[in-house]
């Protein structure tokens, strides 16, 4: 086959790549615990793995607790698994209204300076004294994903929400890159609400590199 040829057919074949649809992930709030954290709320209690998510090995756990803040509560707050090195709490701008807190937006593990609230099972409660987070919209991907895409590591890029009649652009997605990870863009419920994300026929495509 001629080489010219051969070329052509890849790059179509690339573009195409590039334009198919990103699965999307809607992020109800939740939480992710250290072991001494669990420890405290839930005793001598194994996580309990209740569903399985996209992401490799990451799974909605059975445990759930409340969240308290200063102007109000929360409850069935889901715990996903597997457990962390620190706790953190990830919620909406609207959940952060309700319990009273400052969440700023962070992409998650970046919990300087955050806020904190308290946390209750059935068993105890336990004062974070800080990890509350509004997670930044963002896109994981595959390094084979990354490369496909044109996209690397902590890029941003602006992605389109279509498919549910209310078609949005969101700007500033954060890319996350790596081999344990699959394609899935994840917005809060907010978001989600926003642009019709909850429809059945909604997905995200990219549309371009910031």
């Amino acid at each position: 086959m001629d080489k010219q040829l051969v070329e052509h057919v890849v790059t179509q074949v690339l573009d195409e790549m590039r334009l198919r649809p990103i699965p999307l992930g809607i992020s109800n709030r939740h939480i992710h615990l250290s072991q001494q954290d669990y420890d405290r709320l839930f005793p001598e209690m194994p996580v309990t793995e209740k569903k399985a998510l996209l992401q490799p090995g990451q799974f909605a756990a059975e445990q759930t607790v409340t969240l308290a803040g200063p102007k109000g509560q929360i409850k069935n707050v889901r715990l996903l698994g597997p457990l962390r090195g620190r706790s953190q709490v990830e919620i909406s701008r609207t959940d952060a209204r309700t319990l009273g807190i400052p969440a700023p937006l962070r992409m998650s593990g970046n919990l300087s300076g955050t806020p904190g609230v308290k946390l209750i099972s059935p068993w105890a409660e336990i004062e974070l004294e800080s990890g509350v987070i509004v997670a930044q919209r963002h896109i994981h991907m595959s390094p084979l994903d990354a490369l496909v895409l044109r996209v690397s590591h902590g890029d941003a890029v602006s992605v389109a929400i279509e498919g549910s009649g209310r078609r949005t652009l969101f700007d500033d997605v954060a890319v996350r890159v790596s081999p344990d990870m699959r394609l899935e863009m994840h917005i809060d419920t907010d978001e989600a609400n926003a642009s019709g994300a909850d429809d059945p026929n909604a997905f995200a495509r990219l549309v371009k590199h910031l």
